[in-house]
Order: structure tokens, then C-alpha cells, then sequence
């Protein structure tokens, strides 16, 4: 398992080399939300498509 400042760097090296300090903070930011979202998912579990989809029709009905 790669530590945080590896994952970071391999991140980094795979933007443009013009991009500007906050693209960088972006992408950082974008990848820790979908991490806490994945860790979130594995220790609380999912809801299924239709679960989720009566769920949504319930607050767009309103």
C-alpha cells in the first residue's frame, strides 16, 4: 500500500507541468473525498440502484 505522500506524487507527476498550484490542491482534494467515500462504503456498505433511485423520487417529488 503506497503512504499518502506517494500517492500524492504519482498524482502530481501525471498533471501538466503548466498547471497552477491550485489544480494541484483540486486534485488532491477530489481524491480524498473519493477515498472517504470508498472507505465509507466498505464499513457502512451500499444501497442498491433501486433503493436509492425510490429514495431520490421521494425528495424530487416534493
Amino acid at each position: 500500500m503506497k503512504s499518502a505522500k506517494q500517492e500524492a506524487e504519482a498524482m502530481i507527476a501525471k498533471l501538466p507541468e503548466d498547471c497552477s498550484l491550485e489544480d494541484i490542491q483540486y486534485q488532491l482534494y477530489v481524491h480524498e473525498k473519493i477515498q472517504r467515500g470508498l472507505d465509507s462504503a466498505k464499513a457502512r456498505g451500499t444501497v442498491p440502484q433501486e433503493q436509492a433511485e425510490a429514495r431520490l423520487g421521494q425528495w424530487l417529488a416534493k
